[in-house]
């Protein structure tokens, strides 16, 4: 058949389009209208498309995503992601913040189908968006019968180092303390430095004890991780946590890399701002709506919440 214009410029159209690398460097940042949408990048800002992973990716051992709690797009991309790679690969596990080690028992019941969702919300102290945004994650491992691991220390013990320092660890018995990090470490480092940064209420003794609760959580959750690839070598682990725990490598990267230097950590964190410098892979969303405007508004909620833990009883 003899070609005609029209054909040839479909042809080159074509041609060229299927030469082209599927991860670019978007000239245009991609389009995230709503808490819905969510658009993968790289470190360097190129686009990717979850149907085709960059190997670092896809060979880590650990993939973490830093979430902000309850937004729609990083969760629907949680999900997403983690079904990609359980079809992929067979030894893929997942870990949660969201479950503490002394729920293990009661999420492992629940993936084995002992016990109801109704059951596993209550006895293990699932969170209050549990149905909304974890369900998904949940119920596809136990689709594909995969491991869940309770990774996160109880929050009871969290809240009281927090409000008596590291030394609390002391008053546990042997049973609660299997239930957090062997090795919790508090000395200086970027992590610290960035947790005090954070911090406005300016009582630095409160900010110690305050940061003895959150390098606990980082420490468990990383001790969580490695303790299971360690039993389940070449395994991948997926693990689902507070942007701040993850970013740039810090917080629960940074332990896991303590633990074991010969892991490959990927960390995932999202973001509206892109840059083409960054350290973490980059999640494109929408950044949630300001918390408090007036500063009245935001001191009375701190004093809500602590009038939430009044009820708080530690050793």
């Amino acid at each position: 058949m003899k070609s005609t214009p029209l054909l040839s410029l479909i042809s080159l159209l074509l041609l060229s389009g299927c030469s082209q690398n599927i991860h670019q460097k978007a000239d245009v940042e991609p389009s995230v209208e709503s808490f819905y949408d969510y658009q993968l990048l790289s470190p360097s800002s190129d686009v990717i498309a979850l149907t085709s992973l960059p190997d670092e990716i896809r060979n880590a051992d650990v993939v973490l995503i830093g979430e902000w709690h309850t937004h729609a797009g990083v969760h629907r991309f949680q999900t997403d992601l983690f079904k990609q790679l359980v079809q992929e690969n067979p030894n893929l596990a997942l870990s949660m913040e969201q479950f503490t080690r002394d729920k293990q028992d009661i999420l492992t019941q629940y993936l084995s189908g002992e016990i109801g969702e109704q059951t596993l919300m209550k006895e293990a102290n699932a969170w209050p968006n549990y149905e909304s945004d974890y369900r998904p994650l949940v119920e596809l491992a136990k689709f594909y019968q995969r491991d869940v691991i309770a990774s996160n220390a109880p929050k009871p013990i969290v809240k009281c180092i927090g409000q008596q320092g590291i030394g609390y660890l002391d008053k546990l018995n042997d049973t609660e303390r299997t239930w957090l990090a062997a090795n919790i470490d508090t000395a200086d480092s970027a992590y610290k430095t960035k947790f005090f940064n954070s911090m406005h209420h300016g009582d630095e003794s409160q900010t110690k004890k305050q940061y003895a609760a959150q390098i606990t959580w980082d420490a468990t959750m990383a001790e969580s991780i490695v303790n299971y690839i360690d039993q389940h070598p070449n395994s991948q682990v997926v693990h689902i946590a507070g942007k701040f725990h993850i970013e740039n490598g810090l917080g629960t990267a940074a332990q896991i890399l303590k633990l074991n230097p010969n892991l490959n950590v990927v960390v995932v964190t999202p973001t509206e701002t892109i840059s083409p410098e960054s350290k973490d892979y980059q999640l494109k969303v929408l950044t949630p709506p300001k918390r408090f405007v007036k500063k009245e508004n935001m001191m009375n909620a701190y004093k809500d919440l602590k009038n939430r833990n009044k009820d708080l009883v530690c050793k």
